[in-house]
């Protein structure tokens, strides 16, 4: 998956700048190494790009692409998220047997997910349904739907839809029934802080409004101190000089979920994400994620 989305930002690169020299440098990192392990049990943030910003960060490489999903709210202070392309579909998406819908699932259908977020708003909205923890890549996870005996599984559509899946979809699920995740449905190109050569080469990717709305969501995530393994979701989309945010931090059980939206002129983005952290915070936030943390 990360292979065939850094080969589409590479595809663009070369066509715009056909006398550029692009090599594709592959970089396991301790999320792909380790994918019969959860993202709990690993711990710390970045796993999925620790070993990618240590290659940027030392030159081997001048440019790395990243889902970000899997960005933490603090990069090194040397690195950047420069350019954002335009969003994809940022909702999540069911395949199931007999592409059955979630609300007609049987109580105790197992449905595959190695997402805490996903978990915590499935526990809530329907505990009838058993969730089984699910790692690796997005084959991996496919197959699992049938040697691990699971009713179904929950993925991100725009990863679907790159491997061209989009076919395979029971359900496209709304963001009103489950709070994507921040950033979810975009690429981040991460650069070095100050390359203006390596700017250059990618600003023409950037779509604004993209960057203006994963900047609130990401705004939101770390005024919380989260990164990708915690029970976190928002959702910001920019409406002519407005901008909304949804964003949501629930415990484990899914008994409790608290979700919230803040919104004003777009060009306060991260305040306004961070006014909405600061506000589920005094709610309870503080506290549930203080409980997660230990």
């Amino acid at each position: 998956m990360a292979l065939t989305q850094t080969g589409m930002m590479a595809d663009l690169i070369r066509k715009r700048h056909p006398a550029l020299d692009v090599e594709l440098r592959v970089i396991r990192t301790k999320g792909d190494i380790m994918q019969n392990v959860a993202l709990s049990v690993i711990g710390g943030k970045g796993v999925f790009i620790k070993e990618i910003e240590e290659a940027l960060l030392k030159g081997e490489v001048d440019l790395a692409v990243h889902s970000m999903k899997d960005v933490p709210a603090e990069l090194p202070d040397e690195l950047e998220i420069s350019v954002t392309p335009e969003r994809e579909d940022p909702r999540d998406v069911l395949i199931s047997k007999e592409n059955r819908l979630l609300e007609n699932m049987a109580a105790g259908a197992k449905i595959g997910t190695g997402s805490l977020r996903r978990e915590l708003q499935l526990k809530n909205r329907f505990p009838g349904l058993e969730i089984v923890p699910l790692r690796g890549n997005l084959d991996t996870r496919m197959k699992k739907l049938e040697t691990e005996g699971l009713d179904g599984v929950i993925l991100a559509a725009a990863g679907i839809a790159r491997m061209g899946w989009t076919s395979r979809v029971s359900q496209f699920l709304s963001a009103d029934l489950l709070l994507p995740a921040v950033g979810q449905g975009v690429l981040g190109l991460e650069t070095r802080r100050g390359d203006i050569r390596s700017l250059d080469i990618i600003a023409f990717l950037n779509d604004p409004v993209t960057f203006v709305e994963v900047g609130a969501e990401r705004a939101f995530l770390g005024r919380l101190g989260g990164g990708c393994q915690l029970p976190i979701a928002a959702y910001a989309k920019k409406d002519g000089e407005r901008i909304i945010i949804e964003g949501l931090v629930g415990s484990l059980d899914g008994k409790t979920v608290l979700r919230e939206q803040a919104e004003g002129n777009f060009r306060d983005y991260q305040a306004i994400g961070r006014r909405l952290a600061e506000s589920i915070l005094q709610k309870g936030g503080e506290e549930l994620l203080a409980e997660i943390n230990n």
